[in-house]
């Protein structure tokens, strides 16, 4: 989720060549000990080298391990909580309002990431704006690879 959020609006590239700084930023994306970050962990987080320095990104990260605790506590698990929606619609609109920085895209992102069902890649994109050829070319990678599960 927090690749999403730090993709949104740059180069893939950007992120990715500094995936490493983010894993020890946010303690192996731990989302017990993330949850927990304060006004001088934000500060600690902007200052790292690799790391973009938008607090926003680095707020809505804070955010999403507290609303991802939050969902675990109330639907036991991630993936009862993932699953517990009749449709993709309704899922992603509750997403997109249970965590930060979380357009469709970034949703649809995410559950694919984690392996999720998600709408066929080729139809679903047409209702967003925009071209997305990384997005493209991630999902021929996976669907080549086997890891895909889009319905």
């Amino acid at each position: 989720m927090t690749r999403a959020v730090f993709q949104a609006g740059v180069k893939w590239q950007q992120i990715a060549d500094h995936w490493p700084a983010y894993r020890i930023a946010f303690m192996d994306f731990d989302p017990t000990l993330v949850a927990t970050y304060d006004d001088l962990d934000l500060e600690r987080v902007l200052a790292m080298p690799g790391i973009l320095r938008m607090p926003r990104k680095v707020r809505a990260t804070i955010a999403n391990a507290k609303a991802l605790l939050d969902a675990e506590r109330q639907f036991e698990s991630l993936p009862q909580y993932l699953r517990s929606f009749d449709s993709y619609a309704a899922l992603a609109k509750d997403f997109k309002k249970r965590f930060a920085f979380m357009g469709d895209m970034n949703v649809w992102y995410f559950l694919f990431r984690v392996g999720e069902p998600v709408p066929r890649f080729d139809a679903w994109v047409e209702s967003i704006p925009g071209k997305h050829p990384r997005m493209r070319e991630m999902v021929d990678l996976a669907r080549a690879a086997g890891k895909s599960r889009e319905y």
